[in-house]
């Protein structure tokens, strides 16, 4: 069994056979409230999958691209799980899920998605955005181009000069980020990074250290 997280976007959580088989799929679609949510929805699709924690062999996390607050949520979820069960972490780039849900898809009609980007909301007036150009021989995708930036105003210009059709993703399914994993695993390869992959530094920043405090009697005496 092989459990899958992602904070990308929404949360999502799900436990697949290694063969592909979704035993659980939840999500809370919410862009934000990571943390509050994210425990519930491992104990519930664990629970409608009707496996134990023990019974999980390998923990999948989408590693984004995503903004840092929701994204470090699930990645840390995902790790702890597997560290506190002794078993495998798997990292996965998000957008490498959606565009394996849109090949099988594409598959099942006997369509071909020639080349084509997943994108997604980075906020501040910015898109996410991946290349892809099908499936290789261990039936994971391809990618054209690594995760990116770009503005909302210049992506379609930009992804038309590379001849690629535009597929918005609003959400991750968690399915599919342990499906790369199970593939990934199976072939002896690692396709996710180490990191997590945000789309920006997180906003705050450390202290400058405490304020000077000044007495009422050093006032008086400035005053003076």
């Amino acid at each position: 069994m092989i459990l899958g997280i992602d904070t990308s976007l929404g949360t999502a959580v799900a436990v697949i056979e290694p063969d592909g088989v979704v035993r659980s799929a939840i999500e809370s679609p919410d862009p934000r409230g990571h943390a509050e949510v994210i425990g519930t929805l491992i104990a519930r699709a664990l629970e409608e999958a009707s496996v134990s924690p023990d019974a999980i062999q390998a923990v999948a996390a989408g590693m984004g691209p995503g903004p840092f607050t929701g994204l470090r949520v699930g990645v840390a979820a995902a790790r702890a799980f597997a560290l506190g069960r002794g078993t495998r972490f798997v990292p996965v780039v998000s957008h490498d899920a959606v565009a394996l849900a849109l090949m099988l898809d594409a598959a099942v009609r006997g369509d071909d998605p020639g080349r084509f980007a997943v994108v997604t909301d980075a906020r501040r007036r910015e898109f996410a955005y991946t290349v892809y150009d099908g499936l290789d021989d261990d039936g994971l995708p391809v990618r054209a181009s690594e995760p990116a930036l770009a503005p909302r105003d210049e992506l379609d210009a930009l992804l038309a000069e590379i001849g690629a059709a535009r597929h918005d993703a609003h959400s991750v399914p968690a399915s599919m980020v342990a499906l790369v994993a199970s593939r990934s695993v199976d072939a002896g390869r690692v396709v996710g990074p180490d990191d997590a992959l945000y789309l920006r530094a997180p906003d705050v920043t450390p202290s400058a250290g405490p304020k000077p405090v000044t007495t009422a009697a050093e006032r008086s005496g400035a005053g003076a």
